[in-house]
């Protein structure tokens, strides 16, 4: 089979991709509309008879002063990944953006690695000797996973270290933290938590916490607070006008994309958090709270309102995104990875981001560039 990479309507897209059960966000057209520093475009994979068999929403970002471009298709694209004949897919795609001025190009295969259950991240969480998630024995393997990995290589693609998305250090969480939904009652999601998460839930119910949806008029007041949690987490914070543009684009391709909550207590918003929904995948997006008034667990809260509308809303998978890979006493995001750990999911690792040179020289130009910064 020969497959052939061309520009597609949003509409195409956006059809082609809704259509699946599980596409990540970031790969539906308005995505890109909330990347103002990147040119978005949309790609469609055609069969030998014409069909649209795949997608994908790539990311162009200019080198200074040079009309040449990094190609950033982020947790994407959709194709068949399990496919034999990978390389058919992805050499159309290369040849494609190499005319479009692409001088390396990068991916993040949808493609889950290794799972571990909630016991076994506590056990490592309690084990000094286990310094990194990825040394620890999994709880399941996907050996297909090892096959695309290494299909890439033989190809010429380069596994990328872990980065920021801030300007070119492109890059998503390669472990993250997900709650099946698929098959399960509410009632069976609510005693897959831990006994602290269901205790707090309760004094949070008792205290007179009220988790309510929010609007764009509400989103300076979310700010606020991840602000205070920028500073507290030691992250550089996005500026408003990133959430208002990301509310806008978002919401204008489907009402349901994203929404913001917010915890309420004695007239006073204690947490706020962004939910996205793709199809049957739902994601914690952003989180934000105050250092006030904790002992009232709005995070909780806040956290179990929006497992309840995934629910309902038919989600297979509630995804609560990026979590340590480091397990050491010292690691300041280790309270994140129990707070999660507590929701009883299961920690997942993806295949990572992976990096195609088409200009080896700019390829190293830019890597220098990046290690300078």
């Amino acid at each position: 089979m020969s497959y052939r990479v061309k520009p597609i309507s949003r509409e195409e897209h956006l059809a082609f991709a809704t259509a699946r059960p599980a596409v990540s966000h970031m790969q539906v057209p308005s995505w890109g509309d909330a990347k103002p520093d990147w040119r978005a475009e949309s790609l469609g994979w055609s069969d030998d008879e014409g069909r649209l068999v795949g997608a994908g929403l790539v990311l162009l970002r200019p080198l200074p002063k040079l009309r040449r471009y990094l190609a950033y298709l982020p947790e994407g694209p959709v194709i068949d990944w399990t496919a034999t004949d990978l390389e058919e897919w992805l050499r159309p795609m290369l040849a494609y953006l190499k005319e479009r001025g692409a001088f390396s190009v990068r991916m993040g295969p949808p493609v889950v690695a290794r799972r571990w259950s909630a016991e076994a991240v506590k056990a490592a969480i309690a084990d000094p000797r286990a310094g990194r998630l990825r040394d620890v024995a999994a709880t399941a393997e996907e050996p297909r996973a090892l096959d695309v990995a290494d299909r890439l290589r033989r190809m010429g693609w380069r596994q990328s270290e872990p980065g920021g998305e801030d300007g070119f250090a492109a890059g998503q969480p390669r472990h993250v933290f997900q709650i099946p939904f698929a098959g399960r009652s509410l009632e069976e999601i609510r005693q897959g938590l831990n006994q602290q998460w269901r205790r707090n839930i309760k004094k949070a119910e008792k205290a007179g916490v009220k988790v309510v949806q929010g609007g764009y008029e509400d989103l300076p007041v979310f700010h606020d607070l991840y602000v205070e949690t920028a500073e507290r987490d030691r992250f550089v914070p996005r500026p408003l006008p990133y959430f208002q543009r990301m509310w806008t684009a978002l919401r204008a391709e489907d009402a349901d994309r994203m929404r913001l909550y917010l915890a309420h207590h004695d007239g006073e918003v204690l947490a706020a958090a962004t939910m996205l929904t793709v199809g049957e995948h739902v994601w914690y997006s952003y989180g934000a709270s105050t250092g006030r008034r904790r002992e009232v667990q709005p995070n909780n809260a806040l956290q179990w309102r929006m497992m309840c509308d995934a629910h309902e809303g038919g989600a297979a998978v509630y995804d609560l995104r990026g979590i340590t890979d480091t397990l050491e006493d010292d690691n300041h995001l280790l309270g994140l990875l129990r707070f999660k750990v507590g929701t009883g999911g299961e920690a997942v690792e993806y295949l990572g981001e992976w990096d195609y040179p088409l200009n080896r020289l700019l390829h190293k130009a830019l890597d220098l560039y990046l290690s300078r910064r």
